[in-house]
């Protein structure tokens, strides 16, 4: 997937929406499963994205049978922790439900929740979306770091599904916020807390761990992790230590690929051959689910125990923090204020030119 540039473009719209227009606000996610029965058919719908196994469709439709049917007594063990189901779903809708009453001053404004790979899936959203007759679409990922495989694959199945639907407005993609002022904030105070309460063990270690990709997504040019690692610097020259020991680190391998790294447990294993305390902060997440709720704080947990790690104190996600539900409101807004197809939380691409995957590559004026 080279960007996002071949999409279909809609009609510019530029200055600030009347007070009368009508604004549907999507907010995409991943999604989880509701119940254990729905465990092998979400992990199937996440194997069958062709953005996730990029084989040809009968190829991963077969292999997708299998991994789910595979890893679902697996999956269905670590959302037991959770009641047996996900709380993901949960999350997001009290995400949009407090960064809607921001939104008011640009007219009409309802948020909506699209999932990607379960309830209510993005193909439901758009058709809530055509029945509220909206004026502007605005798709607000809640990935700050863009990736083919989460923003890029909803972004395509949000042109089907629009398609589908009969939806044929003026639409804009918010790609990637890395560094968003507000994200940042959040971040960089919720992890100041970590440091604090980590630091009676010593001088403690932050690593920031994000989900993983393999190795070879990235080297088709995902700047994913060009993006994680601006997030990851940002935050600590917010919280402002300039002696911060840190390190990023990526966790959730699955299969047998090279995947990037270093990874989250061996870092934590090496913190604790070191002595050294762990502050965790997951960077690439902003709602508690399970690979924060049982593979952050469990998993990893007894991990760092029985590595010998002195303290492990992993910061929570920003969630509804304030500052990040308040930049998420800046950048609805001036989204809708700039229109166009796609654009970054900084209007323009920002990536490298080797991120050849990015969503604004080959865009061919500017945002």
């Amino acid at each position: 997937m080279a960007g996002l540039s071949g999409a279909a473009r809609e009609p510019r719209v530029r200055g600030a929406p009347s007070a009368a227009a009508r604004i549907a606000v999507v907010l995409f996610n991943l999604g989880g499963p509701d119940r254990p029965e729905s465990v092998e058919p979400f992990l199937f719908n996440l194997f069958n994205d062709p953005a996730i196994i990029r084989a040809p469709a009968v190829l991963r439709w077969l292999l997708a049978k299998l991994i789910s049917r595979r890893r679902a007594p697996i999956a269905r063990a670590i959302y037991g922790h959770l009641g047996g189901g996900s709380p993901l779903l949960a999350n997001t809708e009290a995400q949009a439900r407090a960064l809607e009453p921001l939104l008011h001053s640009h007219g009409t404004v309802r948020c909506f929740v699209g999932m990607r790979y379960w309830d209510p899936l993005i193909e439901a959203a758009a058709r809530s979306v055509g029945r509220f007759k909206p004026d502007r679409v605005l798709l607000l990922p809640l990935y700050p770091q863009f990736s083919t495989t989460t923003t890029g694959s909803s972004w395509r199945a949000w042109q089907r599904a629009a398609r589908a639907a009969g939806l044929a407005v003026p639409t804009t993609l918010l790609c990637c916020y890395p560094r968003e002022a507000g994200f940042i904030t959040a971040m960089a105070a919720l992890v100041r807390q970590g440091l604090a309460k980590a630091s009676h063990a010593g001088r403690p270690r932050l690593l920031f761990s994000a989900h993983g990709l393999p190795k070879r997504i990235v080297a088709r040019g995902d700047p994913y992790p060009w993006q994680v690692e601006q997030s990851c610097a940002a935050v600590v020259a917010a919280v402002g230590q300039s002696d911060l020991d840190w390190g990023i680190c990526y966790q959730s391998r699955v299969g047998l690929l090279e995947w990037i790294g270093p990874a989250t447990d061996a870092e934590i294993a090496r913190a604790g051959r070191e002595g050294v305390p762990v502050v965790l902060a997951p960077i690439a997440f902003v709602s508690e689910h399970s690979e924060t709720l049982v593979e952050l704080d469990i998993e990893y947990a007894r991990l760092a125990e029985r590595a010998g790690v002195p303290a492990y104190v992993r910061v929570p996600t920003v969630s509804l923090e304030p500052a990040f539900v308040l930049g998420l409101s800046g950048l609805v807004r001036r989204a809708l204020e700039t229109g166009g197809t796609v654009l970054s939380g900084e209007g323009g691409r920002t990536c490298p030119a080797s991120c050849g995957g990015c969503a604004l590559a080959g865009e061919e004026e500017p945002p």
